[in-house]
């Protein structure tokens, strides 16, 4: 499944900034914009995993309706 998110990115002295606009928390840095936006990728992939886990943990064992949800924008 690909889900499409918004990459900002600033240069600041020797380093690239980058986050990620819709999900607070996942940014990072790095020498070249290319490592700046590997990095970003995987803090975003390390961020939608460790939310996963803990909400599947949280909800172990309840009454919970799971389903996808799709919004346009």
């Amino acid at each position: 499944m690909s889900r499409q998110f918004t990459a900002l990115y600033k240069k600041r002295g020797g380093w690239y900034l980058g986050w990620v606009e819709e999900i607070p928390g996942v940014n990072t840095q790095g020498k070249t914009l290319n490592e700046t936006k590997a990095n970003l990728k995987e803090a975003l992939l390390l961020i939608l995993q460790a939310n996963r886990l803990l909400n599947r943990k949280e909800v172990a064992g309840g009454k919970f309706i799971r389903e996808p949800l799709s919004v346009s924008l």
